[in-house]
């Protein structure tokens, strides 16, 4: 069953294929107009920005703290009874040092603000911190698939793999546009979403 969405789409595989073609093409927006390096790092109301750009045209929850509550597996994301405090802590975090930002970012993860789509607009938040608070980004591409979203799920009790994960694949290109294009292709791949690819995207919008 498809999450109610803005489409009128009711078949879960065709709200997929929309919503990786939609929200792709505002995560590349999202880097060419600049917007995102107006937001300030860190902050609860940045990540909010980012997933209300992505997803506004496809949810009517973008941008919006979630109002459910959210298992995986067996795990648990933080109850929507002590969310808003949760963030609001979270928000407070240092975010001075790599490790700082990766505890932030983990405790962001627990916490998993939105109805869907809280990955993809969290790794652009973390690299946001890690770009103004460091002059570094990560790369994307230097990420396996299964070591990373292996080390997230391990990450609230042992976030040693995760920050072995991140610091491994961290580049000072903070401006390059293809480092920027080929980490939104993998944020995406990591969730399963594999039918576009920013570069055709770019080329079909003219970008």
């Amino acid at each position: 069953m498809a999450l109610e969405n803005k489409l009128n789409l009711t078949d879960s595989t065709e709200l997929a294929r929309a919503e990786e073609n939609i929200s792709k093409k505002k995560a590349i927006l999202l880097f060419e107009s600049g917007y995102l390096y107006t937001l300030k790092a860190g902050t609860l109301d940045s990540l909010l920005s980012i997933h209300k750009y992505l997803f506004e045209d496809i949810y009517d929850f973008a941008g919006k703290v979630r109002k459910v509550n959210l298992a995986k597996g067996n795990f648990r994301f933080a109850s929507v009874t002590y969310l808003h405090e949760a963030l609001k802590n979270i928000e407070k975090m240092s975010q001075s040092t790599f490790d700082e930002i990766v505890e932030k970012y983990v405790e962001m993860n627990v916490a998993h603000p939105f109805r869907e789509g809280n990955g993809r607009a969290m790794r652009i938040w973390l690299d946001l911190i890690l770009q103004q608070e460091l002059k570094m980004v990560i790369d994307w591409s230097r990420i396996d698939k299964d070591d990373y979203l292996l080390a997230m799920e391990r990450s609230p009790i042992r976030d040693i793999e995760i920050k072995y994960l991140l610091k491994g694949a961290l580049t000072d290109k903070i401006n390059d546009r293809e480092v920027y294009m080929k980490g939104i292709d993998y944020s995406y791949y990591y969730e399963g979403y594999t039918i576009y690819r920013t570069g055709e995207l770019l080329e079909e919008a003219d970008i």
